[in-house]
């Protein structure tokens, strides 16, 4: 039952902000502030990449129509303090509560560099056919992203050479010795080469994702390319707010208590990149948060006290694709860490990449 008069600002339309406007639109008079015309499941950018015919315009759910009874203002946030958002326009949206869902930043192309879908999508195709013409690929950054960005190539191209380079001296450190030696091996299949220990002594003259005369000092030796990707550099979406709300990390991220308030601030949220919770920052995780936040708002509507707590998974979780048949996986189970094969990753996401989550959540499944 919705509760007249009690507006619900949700900042940042991504996993977790879309996942508690939905949840809460049946509840309270919502507000979602999101710049983009259209949510992107970013689980699917690197293959909108390697095939934009089939995933390019996939990837995008748009906002209109998204709330039933909310409503989508296509801005920026410039400012939040207990009562409200300041916009960039200016505009000011009153709220009695705030859920703070930004998100984070990463390098073109695990994150889009526009606001309009169209747009998106007419890059990706341009980007594909700098990559198409390109034979020999050098990956800065051996994470999970650069790492699923190699597997995606891999399983378009079979020719191409492709390098991962990386200073960390090993594999997805803090995850099960078991996970690290498969993603070893699968990554030998696949033909792709790794060099750890040592990254980029400088960011190649050439600008990330076009075809050029790539030239890369990597420890002292010299590797050569003809296209090269940036896959690291993540930073928190968390500018706008300062210290206003609460002192901000060294990460830029905000302090939330258990049920996932801001410190000091009962109607003020934070879920997903935004927050200091310790684990990995996953669409998962903020969408588990989104479910915590809309409860408790749920019960401060109904004028009750908020009691849903978020506790973080006791190992860390990933889903790492390799292409749509390959990856690796780590889940909790009883006894610790247990490992999910290459089907199961394929299972679980490697073969649709969430959409069809998605397409439920945005009424299209």
């Amino acid at each position: 039952m919705t509760q007249q008069g009690r507006t619900v600002a949700v900042v940042g339309g991504g996993y977790g902000g879309a996942a508690v406007a939905k949840a809460l639109d049946e509840h309270a008079d919502v507000v979602l502030i999101e710049p983009k015309d259209a949510f992107v499941n970013a689980a699917g950018a690197l293959r909108a990449l390697t095939r934009p015919e089939e995933w390019a315009e996939r990837i995008f759910f748009p906002y209109d129509g998204f709330l039933r009874r909310g409503t989508h203002v296509r801005e920026y946030a410039a400012g939040v303090d207990a009562g409200g958002v300041t916009l960039a326009s200016g505009a000011r949206v009153e709220a009695d509560y705030i859920v703070l869902a930004t998100g984070s930043g990463y390098p073109y192309p695990a994150k889009t560099r526009t606001d309009a879908a169209a747009e998106a999508v007419v890059h990706f195709k341009e980007s594909h056919a700098e990559l198409a013409g390109a034979d020999r690929v050098l990956i800065a950054g051996a994470g999970p992203v650069g790492l699923e960005l190699a597997g995606e190539i891999r399983d378009v191209w079979p020719g191409k050479r492709i390098t991962v380079v990386d200073p960390a001296p090993e594999l997805l450190p803090g995850y099960a010795e078991e996970l690290r030696a498969e993603l070893h091996r699968q990554l030998e299949r696949l033909d792709v080469e790794v060099r750890l220990g040592a990254g980029l002594d400088a960011e190649p003259d050439v600008e990330p994702g076009r075809a050029g005369n790539v030239r890369a000092g990597v420890g002292g030796e010299s590797v050569e390319a003809d296209i090269w990707y940036r896959a690291y550099g993540v930073s928190t979406n968390s500018g706008f707010l300062g210290d206003g709300l609460a002192p901000l990390n060294g990460r830029g991220q905000l302090p939330v208590t258990p049920l996932l308030n801001v410190d000091g601030h009962p109607h003020v949220y934070a879920v997903g990149d935004v927050t200091d919770v310790p684990e990995e920052k996953r669409a998962g995780s903020a969408m588990q948060h989104a479910e915590v936040v809309a409860a408790n708002i749920i019960a401060q509507v109904g004028g009750e006290a908020p009691t849903r707590e978020y506790r973080p998974l006791p190992v860390p979780v990933v889903l790492l694709p390799l292409g749509p048949e390959h990856g690796v996986g780590q889940i909790p189970s009883e006894t610790g860490p247990s490992m999910l094969d290459a089907a199961s990753v394929a299972d679980w996401k490697g073969r649709d990449l969430m959409y069809g989550k998605f397409a439920e959540l945005f009424g299209l499944g």
